[in-house]
């Protein structure tokens, strides 16, 4: 399975990096609008912070801060492969770090897993099952399996779509996935209450 995943990713970053950059920001506008109605009324939202070329969460970040929402980031913890939270009133304070993604290293402001109600995921690959390619280290999959009281938002390009993504145990499923085309609700679950 894992030569599969291989090959899966090799061919979404592939089909990804045809989309150009400004593609890639009106793209993203749509799925920020999107994201936004999706999760409008929650008071505290995980966010990944985006590096080029994923959907561009910058926007959606600005936006829920300025209607008060408690902005969540994820940091890499390599050592322990997992993944440690800070609040993000300024998103100023990111900077590249860990495989070049975005963190607030040296202006963090821990946040408790548990206080997080909904978690908005980067994904490389999904189908519509809403099971998710990510980049391979399962940071995402050991988080959402230690707090699955969160519901689950993978943000992606339509594009992005396979037929099937393989999984085992350790995957977890999102509960929606966003693109430029639409909300797809997975899981069985309705719209967000």
């Amino acid at each position: 399975m894992s030569r599969t995943k291989t090959i899966l990713r090799l061919q979404a970053k592939e089909t990804r990096s045809h989309l150009s950059s400004s593609q890639i920001s009106l793209l993203s506008r749509i799925i920020e609008r999107r994201l936004l109605d999706l999760v409008n009324g929650f008071e505290t939202i995980m966010v990944y912070a985006s590096k080029v070329p994923e959907v561009d969460t910058s926007g959606l970040i600005n936006d829920l801060n300025r209607r008060g929402v408690r902005v969540v980031v994820p940091i890499i913890e390599r050592e322990t492969c997992s993944l440690r939270l800070s609040y993000l009133p300024d998103p100023s304070a990111l900077i590249p770090s860990t495989f070049d993604v975005p963190e607030p290293l040296g202006h963090e402001l821990p946040a408790r897993p548990e206080d997080v109600q909904v978690v908005i995921i980067p994904m490389l690959a999904f189908d519509i099952e809403g099971n998710r390619l990510g980049y391979g280290a399962g940071y995402y999959d050991r988080f959402l399996s230690r707090y699955p009281h969160v519901t689950k938002i993978g943000a992606a390009f339509s594009c992005q779509q396979t037929e099937n993504i393989p999984t085992d145990d350790n995957d977890v499923k999102m509960d929606y996935i966003v693109t430029e085309k639409g909300v797809i609700r997975c899981n069985g679950k309705g719209p967000l209450a």
